[in-house]
């Protein structure tokens, strides 16, 4: 992307509270105008603290942070002009939902006039048009939720910063508010810089997520590419199931790599981070990948049947191998010919969905 195109860079940026362990080591990241960007990771992987950095509420131990191209590192946070949206909604109780999104416009002195017109536009932005005089104690939590919402982006901020703003919904609702955080991006095209663990939810609203592991972005990518080529064990591991074989690299064959399980069956994939010949390796792939072969052949090993697992809208294989983890075959209803627990199938993983990790 054009340098013009970035609106905030994290250049060298470094945190530690002891002074010893780095949460945040070494984060160069540009986040792009207008895009709806994910952090994504574990507990403790640093993304929530990089969240808190941009915010202004924590400042880097080393490196510096830039909002189109000028250093706002040691700026205050108020005087960022971000908006931001967390997970306790932090609504304030004794104030109408009107008093509650003006209070930005408030607190930046807008004349009363254009206070009010802003204020009902946020409202009708996230649907609540006709609930400025309620009380947060009279709302749902989806509904406490847009408030928030609304309250961030009243006073047209360049950008908005979520930390696991849907966290406390339940999953019906989550996963409705996830649609409709999607929509009002793409609405208003505003850049959005959304903080969460649960992989489900950075894959269906992102343009681009950012997988943290141990204080370092691990990949950060379009969906699809995460999804389809992670870069480590640990982002194949995280975003997406994974059958995940365990090997020894026999033989190199340019992109590609021949590998060796425990049983003696020889398998095909891509070389993904340059193993060499002799070390052990993780084989993964993607359940829905793996079909069931009728004899044995090229990339196919044996398995039993454990069981056959009905998800609603397709069924999973748990099937035992020799030496290693269960393996997962995700399959489609309505599969003609199904397979019954104890029976032996042959499985087939195609070379180019299968992953080979050092």
């Amino acid at each position: 992307m054009t340098q013009s195109s970035t609106l905030v860079s994290f250049t060298g940026v470094q945190k530690t509270y002891d002074g010893t362990h780095l949460v945040v080591r070494d984060l160069n990241l540009d986040i792009q105008k207008g895009e709806f960007l994910s952090l994504l990771g574990p507990s403790g992987s640093g993304k929530t603290t990089t969240l808190m950095m941009l915010a202004g509420f924590e400042s880097p131990t080393a490196g510096e942070i830039s909002l189109a191209g000028v250093p706002i590192t040691r700026t205050p946070p108020h005087k960022r002009n971000f908006g931001m949206v967390f997970q306790n909604y932090a609504l304030f109780p004794h104030m109408t939902l009107a008093e509650n999104i003006a209070y930005p416009l408030t607190v930046r002195k807008l004349p009363k006039a254009e206070r009010e017109a802003k204020v009902l536009k946020a409202l009708d932005m996230v649907q609540l048009g006709r609930m400025g005089s309620r009380y947060p104690g009279q709302l749902s939590g989806g509904q406490q939720q847009r408030v928030a919402l609304a309250r961030a982006l009243v006073f047209d901020p360049q950008l908005v910063l979520m930390d696991e703003p849907l966290g406390a919904l339940d999953k019906q609702l989550r996963e409705h508010m996830q649609l409709e955080l999607k929509a009002l991006h793409r609405r208003l095209g505003v850049t959005f810089v959304y903080v969460t663990h649960d992989q489900t939810e950075a894959l269906t609203m992102s343009d681009r997520v950012a997988v943290f592991n141990d204080g370092m972005i691990q990949q950060i990518d379009v969906v699809d590419n995460l999804y389809e080529t992670p870069v480590n064990r640990f982002v194949a591991s995280f975003v997406g199931d994974s059958t995940v074989l365990e090997a020894k690299v026999t033989g190199l064959d340019g992109a590609h790599c021949l590998v060796s399980l425990p049983n003696g069956v020889q398998l095909r994939g891509l070389n993904v981070n340059a193993a060499s010949v002799g070390d052990a390796v993780q084989c993964g792939t993607r359940p829905e990948r793996l079909r069931i072969a009728d004899t044995a052949g090229a990339n196919t090993f044996q398995s039993k049947v454990l069981d056959v697992i009905y998800y609603g809208d397709h069924l999973r294989l748990q099937c035992e191998l020799p030496g290693q983890s269960d393996a997962t075959i995700k399959m489609t209803l309505g599969h003609h010919q199904l397979p019954e627990p104890g029976q032996m199938i042959h499985v087939h993983a195609p070379v180019e969905h299968l992953r080979i990790y050092r």
